[in-house]
């Protein structure tokens, strides 16, 4: 078997996955379900040898493997698209995942990706996060906001990434991608080394541990825009995920630099319609007088009524969208059920 059809076929279906793991045929992920590529089942061998041919193919050593780490990395295939892979060890056997992503960058009217959203990057400076599970287009998101910054302002965006998934031309803006691991050690060295690259605009891929967080927070308040992902599900845990990395005794510090810092937060999770395809849907909280003083008295509880009357602002909860996506016909009550963040509210609202 040949890692390259299986490619070319993954990107003729418009697959979003495609797993090599043993004991399963080829399997893609195409609009949220699986498919079986191949009849038969992979082996060990198989995984092992489709996995040498990814490494041969791009010129990659396998030296992170060879040490018992998993590997992450990207590549681009001409006529088909670019890849992004995680190759780790399972059962005592080797297994990837291959992640698809077009060339070129990603259209937010055809996505279904809102002005709201997007609008977010007319902040000159300040945190935007973007969240939601894995999956859920957060990268695609992001895509889309820093190619509106690189088509509209004349400033210099670093991209820190692992690995990089979309690739950016200069525009009016200059653009410059870091892939961790390969242009440097890990998100905080590229953070420190970006506040003397004279940048306007950052995008860090994830907020993933103390440093990380500890580093994007300092960077921020040099006065530049600042976007990056998180794995939480609401405005709120989002803000509580950052507050509760920290120490106790520094919390309230915390608290007092978001409040001063961010500026929006945006909640996606990607949900069939009725015709099965997968959608985006939103939660959009936007940081005003009342949330900053929310976020610095600690009653994000609160956040919800905030948001749920800050229409004209450009903000709303999860279960309002999807409230509305059901009320257009879009989505079924039960999508919009299963989905939902207050299932006894959205009980009471859909009438179940």
């Amino acid at each position: 078997m040949d890692i390259q059809n299986v490619l070319r076929q993954a990107a003729e279906w418009n697959a979003s996955d495609v797993f090599l793991v043993a004991g399963l045929p080829v399997t893609l992920k195409c609009k949220g379900h699986q498919q079986r590529l191949t009849e038969g089942i992979l082996m060990p061998e198989h995984t092992q040898a489709l996995i040498d041919q990814i490494y041969r193919f791009i010129g990659r050593d396998q030296t992170r493997i060879a040490q018992g780490k998993d590997d992450d990395f990207s590549f681009a295939v001409r006529g088909m698209g670019r890849f992004r892979v995680n190759v780790f060890r399972q059962r005592g056997s080797m297994a990837a995942v291959i992640r698809l992503i077009q060339f070129g960058l990603p259209d937010p009217a055809l996505l279904g990706i809102p002005e709201e959203v997007l609008s977010l990057t007319e902040n000159q400076k300040g945190l935007v996060l973007v969240t939601g599970a894995v999956g859920t287009g957060k990268s695609t998101t992001l895509a889309c906001m820093i190619q509106r910054i690189n088509q509209s302002r004349d400033c210099h965006i670093i991209t820190m990434e692992d690995p990089i998934e979309y690739v950016y031309r200069h525009e009016r803006s200059i653009v410059t991608q870091r892939e961790i691991s390969i242009d440097a050690i890990s998100y905080p060295a590229a953070l420190r080394s970006a506040l003397r690259e004279s940048p306007d605009v950052i995008l860090l891929g994830e907020m993933r541990d103390y440093d990380t967080i500890s580093a994007a927070i300092t960077a921020t308040e040099t006065g530049l825009l600042l976007f990056s992902t998180l794995h939480t599900s609401s405005a709120a845990n989002t803000i509580t995920r950052i507050i509760d990395v920290f120490p106790a005794g520094q919390q309230q510090q915390v608290k007092i630099q978001l409040a001063q810092l961010l500026k929006g937060v945006v909640c996606q999770q990607l949900i069939p319609d009725i015709e099965g395809r997968l959608i985006p849907v939103f939660e959009i909280m936007k940081t005003n007088n009342a949330i900053q003083n929310m976020i610095r008295e600690d009653k994000l509880h609160q956040l919800d009524s905030v948001m749920m009357s800050g229409a004209s602002e450009g903000m709303c909860t999860m279960d309002g969208s999807l409230l509305k996506l059901y009320q257009q016909g879009r989505i079924t009550r039960e999508t919009a059920m299963v989905y939902c963040m207050n299932y006894e509210v959205m009980a009471k609202r859909l009438g179940v």
